[in-house]
């Protein structure tokens, strides 16, 4: 076999129709505001943990809407719960309720 100095990566296509989206379902039901969030990034500007970490709002909600629970166990135990990314959301997202729903519903349906 030669090398030519490539190889070919692994398909990181994300098939919606088969993730699971219980957390996501919770999280909307729970916290309706959270249907609001449009991933605009402001959240993640004002972040207080973001300055010494790599949490991520924006990244957190696209991980739950993609229904990747993993990632999502990693990134919440992150956050502070400081709430300026509340106080900085243009839609008026309660990104408080929305972590602590997320929490509920790693310990629900996961």
């Amino acid at each position: 076999m030669v090398d030519f100095g490539y190889k070919i990566q692994a398909d990181r296509q994300i098939n919606l129709d088969i993730t699971n989206k219980a957390l996501a379902n919770f999280v909307k039901k729970h916290e309706n505001s959270f249907n609001t969030c449009i991933g605009c990034g402001t959240c993640t500007a004002t972040c207080s943990t973001a300055k010494f970490t790599d949490f991520n709002f924006r990244r957190l909600q696209l991980f739950i809407r993609r229904g990747e629970t993993a990632n999502v166990k990693a990134e919440i135990a992150k956050c502070m719960l400081c709430g300026k990314c509340q106080l900085a959301c243009p839609r008026g997202v309660n990104t408080r309720n929305v972590i602590m729903m997320i929490k509920k519903g790693l310990e629900a349906h996961v």
